[in-house]
């Protein structure tokens, strides 16, 4: 039997996509990457916000689609679309043969058998180092996830009611899984949960997250290797985690601290707290402690009860910051979550203006602070062909994490021999508003390309965290 899978929102889904993957092609199925072969179509959705809930809904119908023009018998939707809307689904989508929640995916391999699986309460799930996984992203980077779930209360977001609690994979399994993909090839492990900066509370680890990336930094490899977390908690970052990624090369000096807003008031009806001027000393110090840093946050426009003060704090506020990075959410009023019993609900049109001119204002940021690397030398990590021409390699450097942020375009690859998976010497000669243009100037070694994987999956969109030039 042939099983395709597309996955649609944020590394996390693409995780448990890899997991689902992996628990079919142990249980002796095949694989394909062409929805028309496909006996079976699993789609794992996403419905953070309105727009990743439409998405979804539009590619179960797309798959759909396969069961009257291919061979697929069976559409299997999976992911937080289901767990919101599992009756719907059922009601509304007579083309959907059977569901699988967050924490059911163990439940696969029988669904797509057109078995029952075993009935019983869902436990709270969170794979291990021992759970068959194929990987989908390209050779040299993969995602890790090292906890799942969420315990903060902010009203806007609906991820612990789909996620459940948090809970922390234990210490060993995280590096045993990153010892054996350092030994595949891999050379940058990216660091994802709903809040990794709350890694190991629930294990009774004080600073967790700082002693896991100290030993993920002292794993031997053959070649060396970057180390990135994302999705911090800005009440979360303690000193002693800054003075990790200080003094660690193999950890990346870049930190993705989503903030939401600047206004204490505004931050007050999230249920986050803080203001902007506490923010600000806080980056001053990640930036005194980490030179070189780069910052990437997110922020949320049109939340309920946003005043034009508040939202002109905000772009004080991002003016004083100077992020590296920052994307913007237009504020989606979801009906399970919090925010959407509060009143003041901003109007649509405002939301896209005020989305327009916070996005106006980093990309002047960004653009200045792209023109201060012309003529400087920069680690890069070759990724490919570009997809945007034919003419251009792309890479990243260390502070451009995967598929969220810009990209340095290879605009003469030196003598040596060029291939994807390289770090590589990089000079900038042109700079854009996200992106850079830069000419190779080592002479590179060749790369052990690892094993391919079993096949490439039919779709991957990341949603959730929109690129800022996008």
């Amino acid at each position: 039997m042939k099983i395709g899978f597309v996955s649609l929102g944020c590394p996390k889904n693409l995780v448990d996509t890899e997991v689902m993957m992996g628990n079919i092609a142990s249980a002796g199925h095949s694989l394909t990457a062409s929805p028309e072969e496909a006996d079976v179509i699993v789609v794992n959705t996403c419905s953070f916000i309105d727009p990743a809930k439409k998405e979804s809904v539009d590619t179960i119908l797309e798959m759909a689609e396969f069961k009257k023009s291919g061979k697929a018998q069976r559409l299997i939707v999976a992911g937080c679309l289901v767990e919101r809307y599992r009756g719907e689904i059922a009601s509304t989508l007579p083309e959907v043969d059977a569901v699988i929640g967050t924490n059911e995916l163990d439940k696969v391999v029988a669904l797509c058998e057109g078995l029952t699986p075993n009935s019983g309460a869902s436990e709270p799930y969170l794979y291990h180092d021992l759970t068959p996984r194929i990987r989908t992203t390209p050779r040299h980077f993969a995602y890790m996830k090292i906890a799942e779930g969420c315990d903060h209360p902010c009203t806007f977001c609906v991820i612990p009611h789909y996620r459940g609690a948090f809970r922390s994979r234990r210490f060993e399994s995280v590096i045993s899984e990153a010892k054996s993909l350092f030994a595949d090839g891999v050379r940058e492990i990216n660091l994802i949960g709903q809040d990794t900066t709350c890694y190991g509370e629930d294990l009774g680890l004080k600073d967790g997250l700082a002693t896991l990336l100290e030993r993920l930094a002292q794993i031997e490899t053959e070649h060396e290797k970057w180390v990135r977390f994302l999705y911090c908690y800005p009440n979360r970052v303690t000193q002693n985690l800054l003075d990790t990624i200080a003094a660690n090369k193999a950890l990346v000096k870049y930190i993705d601290m989503p903030l939401q807003h600047a206004s204490r008031e505004v931050l007050k009806r999230m249920k986050r707290g803080s203001n902007g001027d506490q923010f600000l000393k806080l980056i001053e110090r990640i930036r005194r402690t980490i030179p070189g840093v780069a910052i990437r946050t997110s922020m949320i426009v049109g939340f309920p009860g946003e005043t034009d003060a508040d939202f002109n704090e905000l772009c004080q506020f991002a003016e004083a910051a100077q992020f590296d990075r920052l994307g913007v959410f237009s504020y989606s009023d979801e009906d399970s979550s919090k925010s959407f019993l509060l009143d003041g609900k901003v109007d649509a049109k405002t939301i896209y203006n005020r989305k327009r001119r916070l996005m106006s204002v980093q990309r002047k940021i960004s653009a200045r602070r792209n023109k201060r690397l012309i003529g400087s030398e920069v680690q890069v990590l070759v990724e490919g062909p570009s997809p945007d021409s034919e003419l251009l390699w792309q890479a990243r450097m260390t502070t451009q994490a995967p598929d969220i942020d810009g990209v340095c375009y290879i605009s003469d690859p030196g003598e040596g021999p060029l291939a994807a998976g390289q770090l590589r010497r990089m000079r900038i000669t042109e700079a854009h508003d996200y992106d850079l243009v830069g000419a190779l100037v080592d002479t590179g070694l060749p790369v052990r390309q690892p094993a391919p994987p079993l096949f490439p999956i039919l779709a991957s969109h990341q949603t959730p965290n929109p690129l800022p030039h996008r």
